[in-house]
């Protein structure tokens, strides 16, 4: 099956706000507990131009966005400016088909040539599918924090990887 990675337009962000949504009700990729809105996903992707933090798409073979990624702001104070956190999402119909593979290298080169220093990535630790995806890529464990978030009910544990640069 055909994919093209590529910087993402502003033609995507509804795609990546479908992708998202749907993360936000049936898992724990994120502790969100509601849908964005198209004006508040258009107002992140601004943000992240604004910034000069990268986000990049897996589109198929019609054009469709079937996965995102990004770097983002790691802490607003000024001593963690060499620091970002990378998230990634694929389609749920397009999980397990190496979506993520693809689209974890574009965000560590954009690092890399923003003269960033360590990539971190917050994941749930019952996430053993994007625990895997960064550890192929250099990212070690560094945290784990026991029932810090909440949702759907439970407690959840996150573990915190980081790749140094």
């Amino acid at each position: 099956m055909s994919r093209e990675i590529r910087p993402a337009t502003y033609a995507d962000v509804p795609g990546i706000l479908d992708i998202y949504n749907d993360a936000v009700l049936h898992t724990t990729a994120t502790y969100d507990y509601d849908p964005d809105t198209l004006e508040g996903r258009t107002a992140w992707f601004a943000g992240h131009i604004e910034q000069d933090l990268p986000v990049f798409v897996a589109v198929d073979a019609n054009g469709q966005v079937v996965g995102w990624s990004s770097l983002s702001t790691f802490r607003a104070r000024p001593g963690y400016r060499f620091t970002v956190e990378n998230s990634v999402y694929v389609a749920a119909s397009h999980r397990g088909q190496g979506i993520g593979r693809l689209l974890l290298p574009p965000l560590i080169s954009a690092a890399r040539e923003r003269g960033k220093h360590v990539i971190m990535a917050g994941i749930d630790a019952e996430s053993e599918a994007s625990l895997r995806l960064h550890a192929a890529f250099g990212f070690v464990q560094v945290a784990y924090m026991k029932e810090v978030g909440f949702k759907f009910d439970r407690w959840l544990d996150v573990i915190f990887m980081q790749l140094l640069l």
